[in-house]
Formats: C-alpha cells, sequence, structure tokens
C-alpha cells in the first residue's frame, strides 16, 4: 500500500521543478514510509511513497517502461488480487518481468490491453498512468473506491495525489473551502466525486479520467446492475460462501506479516475465521486484534441498538479458530488526548470524524502495526446484506431521507442547531440533505415490474452503497494509512457486491434477523455464540470522563481570543454543552456531537487555514 502523487504541465518542462513534486510526495510519507522515489520527464512528473507488502525487493516506484515510441511511467497504490493470473496470462503474449510485484503485472498490462486493462482487474487500487508515446495521464480508481485518489485540474494540466494534503502541498494550489464544501462537511453523507476543496475533486470509484492535450475526461467502467436472482436459500448461501472464501483467499496474499480485525460481530468474525482456516492449511496461526476500553463491562448500558460489550464475543471466536489474540484497552485518558484528534483530522484532511470512534481506531492501528504490516476487515457486509438496524424499523425505512442521518438525529429534516445563525441560513441544510437524498435515489438501479417493496429494498441498499460505504471505507483507509498499516477488506469484492444487490430481499431476513444469508453462508466458520448474537455498532466508551475532558477542552476553546471556529459554530452552543453537566452517562448525543465537532473544526482550521469562501 503506497501513496501517490503527479503533476502533468503541458506548457511547461517540470525537470527544473522537482521541489513542488517533492513537497507534494513528502505528504505521503505516512502511507508509504518504506521507500520513496520520483520519476520526471518533459511536461509529466510522478512521485510515489512505499508501503512494502508484495516483492520487498522489487516492485519499486515510480516504475518504467521504455518503448521505441517513448517511455510509459506508473505510480500505483493498493493490491491487484489476480495479478498472478494476469502475469501468466501477459507472459503468454510474450511480456518479460523483471519483479515480481503486482506494480509491473498493471504497468505491462497497460502496454498490451491499454485502457481495457482496468476491466480485468480485481482489488483495491488508484494509479496515475503517463504515457510518454501519446502524452496523456491516466488515472483509475477500483470499483469500490477503497483506495482513494484526487485531481485539481489547472489551466495547462492537472495536478494529483492519493490524499488531498498531497495536492495542497503545490505552491499554485490555494486551500478554499466554499459553501457546498462546508455542507459536504456538516451534513457527514460522501458524496461521490465531491472533494470538497476548492478547485478539487475526487476521482469516483469504478472511474477513470484521461487528459491529453484536448482536456480531462472521466468516464466509468463499472456500475452495479439490477439482475435477476433465481437462486434458492440454499445455493445462494452456498454461491456467496464460495466466493467470499475466493476472496478471502486472495486477500491473504502478502510477503509481510497480516492480521485480522475483530469485533466479536458477525461480519469480523466470518473475516477470521475464513482466513484461519485458510492459513492452517499452510501450518500458520492466524492473528486478530480488538479494541475495548478501561471499565467498559462496567460503564455499558444497553439500549435498544448497542446491546452487549465486544470483548468476550472477539475471545469467543479468536478461542473457537485458534487465533492469537489481542485486546487493546484504552483509557479515557487516551481517546480524549489532542495530540490524538490532531493525528485523526489531519490523516482525513476534514473535520468529519466520529470522535473516539476515530481515536481509538487509530489507537489500534498503531498498534497493531506493531506486529502486522497487512489487516483484514469486515467492512462492507452491513451496507450489501442490510444489518442496520434502521433496514429494519419501518417508520425509517419510510422515510425520505439518509436513513442512517435519520437514526442518529431522530428526524428526517437535516437541521445543525450548532451551526451559526447566519451561517445556518447560508448552507440550508435540510434542502442540500433532501436533494442529496433524491439525487442518490434517483440512480437506483431496478428490474422493469418490481414491487414498492422490492424497489425500496434496492433504494435503501443501493444508498448504502454509494453514499455510506464510502465514507467508511475512506475513514478506515485514512487511518490506518496513517499508521503504515494496509486493511484489505474482502467483502468489498465486487463480485460480492453484484450478487448481494440482487439476492431478495426476504432471503436476506428469512430467519426474522439481519443478515440471515450471510449468517447462512459462514455457519461453518463462525460460532454458535457470535451467530445468535445481536448486531451492535462499533464501539464507543460511555465513561463521563471522556466527555468530561471534552468538555474541559472546549471551555479551553472558548477561552480563546478570537477564535476562528465561532465563524462556524454558535459560540452560546458551544458554552452550554461544555458548561452543562453531562450526569452519569455519556450518552447525551446532542451534547457530545457538538463538542466533537466544536473541536475538530478548530484543529482543522489550525492545521489547513482554508479560506472559507461564504
Amino acid at each position: 500500500m503506497c501513496g501517490i502523487t503527479g503533476w502533468v504541465s503541458y506548457d511547461g518542462d517540470l525537470t527544473g521543478r522537482r521541489d513542488p513534486l517533492e513537497r507534494m510526495t513528502a505528504t505521503m510519507t505516512g502511507r508509504g514510509p518504506d521507500a520513496g522515489g520520483i520519476w520526471i520527464e518533459g511536461h509529466a512528473a510522478l512521485g510515489h511513497r512505499r508501503l512494502s507488502i508484495i516483492d520487498l525487493a522489487g516492485g519499486v516506484q515510480p516504475m518504467t517502461a521504455a518503448t521505441a515510441d517513448g517511455t510509459v511511467a506508473l505510480t500505483y497504490s493498493g493490491e491487484v488480487y489476480n495479478f498472478r493470473e494476469l502475469r501468466a496470462e501477459l507472459r503468454a503474449r510474450g511480456h518479460r518481468f523483471t519483479t515480481a510485484s503486482d506494480t509491473e503485472v498493471v504497468l505491462r498490462g497497460y502496454l498490451e490491453w491499454g485502457d481495457a486493462l482496468v476491466e480485468r482487474l480485481n482489488g483495491m487500487y488508484a494509479f496515475g498512468l503517463w504515457d510518454g508515446r501519446t502524452e496523456r495521464l491516466v488515472l483509475v480508481r477500483d470499483r469500490l473506491g477503497v483506495k482513494p485518489l484526487y485531481y485539481h485540474p489547472t489551466p495547462d494540466g492537472v495536478l494529483f495525489g492519493s490524499e488531498p494534503k498531497a495536492i495542497l502541498a503545490h505552491p499554485d494550489v490555494h486551500a478554499a473551502v466554499g459553501l457546498d464544501g462546508l455542507r459536504e462537511i456538516m451534513l457527514g453523507v460522501k458524496t461521490p466525486g465531491v472533494a470538497v476543496w476548492e478547485g478539487m475533486r475526487e476521482l469516483p470509484p469504478a472511474h477513470l479520467a484521461v487528459l491529453d492535450r484536448s482536456g480531462l475526461r472521466e468516464r466509468s467502467y463499472w456500475q452495479l446492475r439490477a439482475t435477476e436472482h433465481t437462486d434458492g436459500r440454499e445455493v445462494t448461501a452456498g454461491r456467496l460462501a464460495a466466493v467470499l472464501e475466493g476472496s478471502v483467499r486472495e486477500q491473504l496474499v502478502a510477503d509481510v506479516p497480516l492480521c485480522t480485525l475483530l469485533s466479536g460481530g458477525l461480519d469480523s468474525s466470518a473475516i477470521t475465521g475464513l482466513a484461519a482456516r485458510e492459513l492452517a492449511y499452510g501450518g500458520e496461526a492466524l492473528r486478530s486484534f480488538s479494541v475495548d476500553f478501561v471499565g467498559h463491562q462496567e460503564h455499558f448500558v444497553p439500549d435498544g441498538h448497542n446491546v452487549s460489550p465486544d470483548t468476550a464475543f472477539a475471545q469467543a471466536v479468536a478461542d473457537h479458530v485458534g487465533a492469537r489474540h489481542t485486546n487493546l484497552v484504552l483509557d479515557p485518558a487516551a481517546l480524549a488526548d489532542e495530540e490524538v484528534r490532531r493525528a485523526c483530522v489531519a490523516a482525513r484532511d476534514l473535520p468529519v470524524g466520529r470522535g473516539d470512534m476515530d481515536h481509538s481506531l487509530l489507537l489500534l492501528f498503531r498498534a497493531v502495526r506493531a506486529h502486522s504490516t497487512v489487516a483484514l476487515s469486515g467492512e462492507g457486509a452491513d451496507e450489501m446484506f442490510g444489518g442496520y438496524w434502521w433496514f429494519h424499523d419501518p417508520v425509517i425505512n419510510a422515510s425520505a431521507g439518509f436513513p442512517w442521518l435519520t437514526a442518529a438525529t431522530g428526524a428526517v429534516r437535516q437541521e445543525r442547531g450548532f451551526l451559526g445563525e447566519d451561517l445556518r441560513r447560508a448552507l440550508e441544510m435540510p434542502e442540500f440533505a433532501e436533494h442529496r437524498y433524491r439525487e442518490a435515489v434517483a440512480a437506483t438501479p431496478f428490474l422493469d415490474g418490481e414491487d414498492a417493496d422490492r424497489r425500496r429494498a434496492r433504494e435503501m441498499l443501493y444508498l448504502h452503497l454509494t453514499r455510506s460505504l464510502g465514507g467508511m471505507l475512506d475513514r478506515k483507509d485514512r487511518l490506518s494509512m496513517a499508521a503504515g498499516l494496509e486493511v484489505r477488506v474482502p467483502f468489498c469484492d465486487h463480485r460480492i457486491v453484484e450478487y448481494a444487490y440482487n439476492i431478495p430481499w426476504p432471503l436476506h431476513v428469512f430467519d426474522g434477523r439481519e443478515k440471515s444469508i450471510l449468517r447462512e453462508a459462514t455457519r461453518h466458520v463462525v460460532p454458535e455464540v457470535v451467530q445468535r448474537r445481536t448486531k451492535s455498532p462499533y464501539p464507543m466508551t460511555q465513561d463521563v470522563r471522556y466527555v468530561e475532558a471534552l468538555q474541559r477542552q472546549a471551555r479551553a476553546v472558548l477561552g480563546e481570543r478570537d477564535a476562528a471556529v465561532f465563524a462556524l459554530v454558535d459560540r452560546q452552543a458551544a458554552i452550554r454543552a461544555a458548561d452543562t453537566p453531562c450526569g452519569a452517562s455519556a450518552n447525551a448525543p446532542g451534547q457530545r456531537l457538538l463538542l466533537e465537532k466544536l473541536l475538530d473544526l478548530h484543529v482543522w482550521l489550525d492545521l489547513y487555514k482554508p479560506d472559507l469562501v461564504m
């Protein structure tokens, strides 16, 4: 896993402009702590930071191929899981390889198939490829958008990078965020293609962009489709099991230590069980990791959706599959550490964090990185198989709004009461949220003749796959790569997504529970105690000391003269949140949300100093 950067300038010779590219590439050191490289030729410059996973000695980047008509150069991030099969096919076509890396397979694949290469790749990847034969740049992102890629058009070309910070490091780019960017930040829904920063765009999942002297054009190379599902329950479970087993098997390929992230829920337990079984064939034992909080058993208060702490279930899975398990226990001081918040905001480039859920994740990744370079995670299953509780709530299901926001705020209308009055009027958040929701629903693929219930089930799944999953994957990628850890997500194999999307909803819930068909498909590797467990979300601390620490930090911000954050957040609302006793429980969601957003925004404004174009 790596960080990539690049710059194309058709009106200039970049061979004498090395410094800007070096600054851009240096911002990607967290993503690639093992090595770095720069390649410049004429109008094109590529940068790379490497996290060595496959072919540690080979795979140095940027990687080039000399042809009679010019150089083809590649800067690449991610993993192509079917690279061995593609390499065999390319060898049969006469290509010679000097490394064992998947990077060279991508480069040679482009020489053989051109842009059509993207239709053959299976994995998580983002790359920029300069074709010196035609002076064109090709930018590519994987089908589900597991790996990020951003670009910024310039008057004579483009800048690109794995993260916005790489582009913002270029001296010609000015950090600014306008009203639309602030709307995205405050809504908390990741719209495909939107980068928030003025002048910048995120390449959407399953897209490639081509730049030549006539301009830059994007096109989609894959999209989710509605198809007829005729398999019965037993066949569906069997086929789902087979494709999931294949995905896990492919994603266990690495030349470095690997592990799984194990919460004790169905999804991570399934990945852990399949991975442990696969490794056992070679006589290896799997390592697994989970996160917990000091005194969480004592502080835990169940509600309708958080019904049980994770620790006992994670240990039960580890015992069941014979994994060497580590449970990282965090205290309130570590979760509220201002350095940790600053690191999370810097990793994500935006104040879109989830408070202690982000902080605990980063601390977990740092701890995992001491033992492993690759971790497998269960991300994506809830979005594909209807795992969240609101899928099964008839009121929320029928509401015309993003269901996870309706569930979190208790209302379809998305007000943001903590905003300053002038900004609240300018942003028009309820109208913006409704527009984004209807935009997403309108793109849902259906089959002709499907009834209203089936159409609504598809809409709910499509909303999550295109507007929720992207944010989850971005969070996992940014925080893990900030710790130099590669996280792979076997559920986010496009073949699994295609199959799951077309399973009729009654099969998804055939026994009256969430993710029924996934439970059936993974029953052979998941212990019964987890099979019976009701889904619980990613854990957040219920220790009142954490919220008290947030209040102290908020009071310090309130004490700063002319703090820039109060151009966004209503000062009186912040005072109330900072001074109102939180009682014996940390579950005052409105108060806690305001404190987290205030502190994240404060850090973000200090780190990036963006112009707010309001």
